[in-house]
């Protein structure tokens, strides 16, 4: 594609002279899909009048336009610049309804705003500006290595400090173990050395009882004394 100055002339001459008129609402302009890099691209463009031909322009990121190609009613086409080598990059072509306008493969130097053009009865008609660009990358930002963290617990690990069902059961177990403890093992202590003193009162009462047996005297009070043998003097 190259500049065309009398597209130029023409478009200020629709812009600025009052015999030439530009109509927004009679013509209308749809891509068919988003562009995609090496793919194809799709303008449709609906006019009001479908007995002229449409003009195909491109304006790019830096404001310039570009003519593309001229459709006539009857399908025709004139490309602009080197025909041959816009020819291979573009294709137009009218139907009954729309005048058509695919870009073959959809490159970066094809961003900008598309317009279709239309001149009938010496005034000019044009459609608003398309603007076709390929979607926006966002760059990723580069990874960076986290600092390390504690680990969350695992809610398959048992936590010692997490309460459950189990841990209080086996708390409660522990606290009727200790009171156990300390009730019974006093008591136990308590009925151990009652039953050694009472051995031992048993056993001292028994010695006492052996003791007074042995030392009973006769009835009559008197001593036993054994006679023996009179002397000479009896």
């Amino acid at each position: 594609m190259t500049e065309a100055p009398a597209l130029l002339l023409l478009l200020a001459l629709g812009l600025c002279c009052p015999g030439i008129r530009g109509q927004r609402d009679t013509m209308k302009i749809h891509p068919i899909r988003q562009p995609q890099v090496g793919q194809q691209l799709v303008l449709q463009c609906e006019s009001s009048n479908m007995d002229s031909g449409v003009f195909w322009v491109q304006q790019d990121k830096a404001g310039t336009l570009h003519f593309i190609v001229f459709t006539s009613s009857l399908s025709r086409t004139t490309f602009g610049g080197n025909s041959m080598r816009t020819a291979e990059r573009f294709e137009a072509w009218k139907d009954i309804r729309f005048y058509w306008l695919v870009v073959k493969s959809f490159m970066p130097q094809d961003e900008g705003n598309y317009f279709c053009l239309m001149n009938t009865n010496q005034a000019l008609y044009f459609s608003p500006g398309q603007p076709v660009f390929l979607p926006v990358t966002t760059t990723v930002a580069p990874k960076t290595t986290p600092a390390p963290t504690t680990p969350a617990p695992n809610i398959t690990e048992r936590d010692p400090c997490l309460k459950t069902p189990d841990s209080e059961t086996s708390e409660e177990k522990g606290l009727d173990l200790l009171c156990d403890i300390f009730i019974w093992v006093p008591l136990t202590a308590a009925c151990f050395l009652l039953l050694l003193a009472l051995a031992v009162t048993i056993i001292l009462c028994q010695r006492t009882k052996r003791r007074r047996c042995r030392c009973k005297r006769p009835a009559n009070g008197k001593p036993n004394v054994k006679r023996g043998t009179p002397g000479p003097h009896a």
